[in-house]
Formats: structure tokens, sequence, C-alpha cells
């Protein structure tokens, strides 16, 4: 068995993923999050004793620290869709992210992949993704062999955009066209995603670049949606909400996660990245260049959208 890689993070939607693909290729894997109790299923993942679950919570730097004991690599995948509390983009996108990196440098730690996403940048309208880009930036600064992911939107029967869209299509006879649906996506599939990150710890030459991340296909936020629909046998009016309005929407979001802790249908961060295209730069090293061969959307979403259809995967169509 290989040596110990360090998942900060692991116990969340692509955590898991990451767990079971490093696990698989023969890593021992220390998964360090606030809520362990979550996931014990992660334990059994691999081998007996491959795979331990660590109390952390990367506000506290002692914590980090004992996560960081005998490892070889880390793996951060600590990050947060909207704001809530003391769970803000600042402290955990970047703050954390920054003393992650910089307590394993401290320990002579050079492997490490930092999971950001596309459309990080310092001039971005959206807190999320200038945030993101801060943190590359910090764990670049403290290990230069670093490695950053900027992933398209990730699917996968956990996700939080398919399941979304599928349970409002089943209260609503109406779904909202953000920005009138235009608006382009390259879905990246989870288990794609995970099988990367323990590719680039099997290869150290691929390491210390930046990858963007999607998957073969293009698609428009009208069509996702309309295949979301396609899958789950429903029919429902797809109703454009032009920018301004969603605006609206969004502000109401802004202030339902400051009074309840629960996922929004919009903030107003969520609304800015949403007006710019999540798309693989051309000619940016993706998941070819590390060698996985990315899953089409078609063929993941059947396994898991059958849920929402009336009589579930005995449906006829």
């Amino acid at each position: 068995m290989q040596g110990l890689i360090t998942v900060f993070g692991g116990t969340g939607f692509v955590g898991r993923y990451v767990v079971r693909s490093l696990a698989r290729h023969g890593w021992r894997v220390r998964v360090a999050a606030r809520k362990i109790h979550t996931a014990p299923e992660l334990k059994v993942m691999g081998d007996v004793g491959q795979i331990e679950l660590v109390l952390c919570n990367v506000r506290d730097r002692a914590s980090v620290e004992r996560a960081l004991e005998d490892a070889t690599g880390v793996v951060n995948l600590v990050g947060v869709l909207f704001e809530s509390g003391k769970q803000g983009f600042q402290t955990l996108h970047t703050q954390a992210a920054a003393e992650i990196a910089e307590l394993a440098a401290e320990r002579g730690i050079t492997r490490f992949v930092q999971m950001s996403a596309l459309g990080a940048s310092p001039d971005s309208p959206a807190l999320y993704a200038r945030t993101k880009a801060a943190g590359e930036q910090a764990v670049t600064m403290a290990i230069p062999s670093a490695t950053i992911l900027r992933p398209s939107i990730v699917f996968g029967p956990e996700d939080d955009f398919f399941n979304r869209f599928a349970q409002l299509a089943g209260i609503s006879p109406v779904l909202p066209l953000i920005g009138g649906g235009h608006t382009r996506f390259q879905p990246v599939y989870a288990g794609d995603l995970g099988e990367a990150v323990a590719c680039l710890f099997d290869n150290p030459a691929l390491q210390g670049r930046t990858y963007e991340i999607g998957g073969p296909g293009i698609y428009s936020f009208k069509a996702l949606l309309e295949m979301m629909l396609k899958e789950t046998h429903k029919s429902r009016l797809l109703l454009p909400l032009p920018f301004p309005i969603a605006g609206l929407v969004a502000k109401a979001g802004d202030i339902q996660v400051g009074l309840v802790p629960l996922a929004p249908m919009l903030t107003s961060d969520q609304l800015a990245m949403l007006k710019t295209d999540t798309i693989v730069a051309a000619g940016a090293p993706g998941l070819a260049e590390i060698g996985v061969e990315p899953t089409a959307l078609e063929a993941i979403l059947p396994t898991y959208l059958w849920r929402y259809r009336k009589g579930g995967q005995f449906a006829q169509p």
C-alpha cells in the first residue's frame, strides 16, 4: 500500500469519489472533516484500515496540524456554494486553503491538489470566484508544485444541480430559465473528477499545473433542464427569467441564508456567476492530459434521475 493522503472536506459530494478513487489506486486515505459521523460508509470504500476518518475544523489550526501528521500528500476540497454564518467564502476558500498549504509545506509535503472552480479569477464579479482564485494563489505560493483543478459543474447521484431542479419539477409546473437559459456549461462526472485526483498522485510528472476540467459535452442551461425533464418523464413550462428579475429572487435568497441556514434557490453571488459561461478554455489542459476518459452526461443521468419519475425505475416513457 502506498503513502497517506489527507483529504480535507472528504465527506462532501466530490470527496466521496476522491476517497474511493485514491483507495482503489492503493493509497491510504485520511478523511479530515467537521462532520465525520455523516459519512461512515467511507471506511468501507477500501481495505480494512486503509481509510480513516478524523475530526477536523479547518478554522482550527491544531486540528489541521493533527490531520497532516505523517501525510505524504494533501487534497483540499473544502468549499461552500453560499455563505452561512461562519462558513464564509473568504474563510473557507482563501484563509483555510492558505493555512492548510502552509502547514503542509512546513512538513515537507509537495504533493498537493487544490480543488478550485472554472471561472476562478481575481476580476470576477462573484465573491465565490474571487476567493477561489485567492485560494489558488495562496496554495501555489506555499507549495509551488501544487496542482489546481478547476471543474465546471459536477454531476452525479448526490449533485446539487440536477437533483435540485428535479425536486422543483416535482412540485412546480414552471421552471425558471435564468437569464433566458443561454449560459453554457460543460458538466463533469464526479467519478471522473475523483479518478483525476488519484492519477495526479500516481504520476508526479502531472503535478504543478492548472487543469480545467469539463465533460465531453457543452450544454446551455435550457438544454440541461430539458434533459432533466426528459429523464424524469415530466412536462413543465420553462419560463425565461431575465437577469434583472432574477436579481429580485437572488436578493430574497440572500435574506433567507441570513435567517435560515438552508440552501437558497439563488443568491446574488450565484446570479453573477450565471452571467458567464462555465466551459473549458480552448487549449487548456484537462482530463485528457491527466489520462482520464470523460463520461457522457447522457450515460449517467438515467442512473439516478429515475427516482423522480412516477413509478420510479419501473416507469414507462
